[in-house]
């Protein structure tokens, strides 16, 4: 699909029947390791193009001026491809919602 231009979007429905988990670091991980994802499309899938995909682009997906300011602070990496072969740790430090630390 992405070698043909379209986007992918990769997100969990945190539904316990088909996908127990709301954990998009796992997600992110298994875009890379069972979708062959390089780490920046699977970056993109996770925040940009779901952003689209849900209608939502205008106000969330990236860090753009004049969206919320949804963003996490992860812990000290040596690399982004950390962000999805790292898989079984936690690797946010800090998150923001709507600009407000949680």
């Amino acid at each position: 699909m992405i070698e043909g231009g379209l986007p992918v979007a990769l997100a969990s429905d945190y539904n316990p029947g088909s996908c127990p988990s709301g954990n998009m670091q796992l997600v992110l991980a298994m875009g890379s390791v069972m979708y062959k994802m390089l780490t920046e499309e699977a970056v993109n899938a996770t925040t940009i193009n779901t952003a689209y995909a849900l209608g939502e682009h205008e106000t969330v997906g990236s860090i753009t001026k004049g969206k919320l300011a949804n963003f996490y602070i992860t812990k000290p990496m040596d690399t982004i491809y950390y962000m999805s072969y790292g898989f079984g740790s936690n690797k946010v430090e800090q998150y923001f919602l709507n600009g407000k630390k949680q």
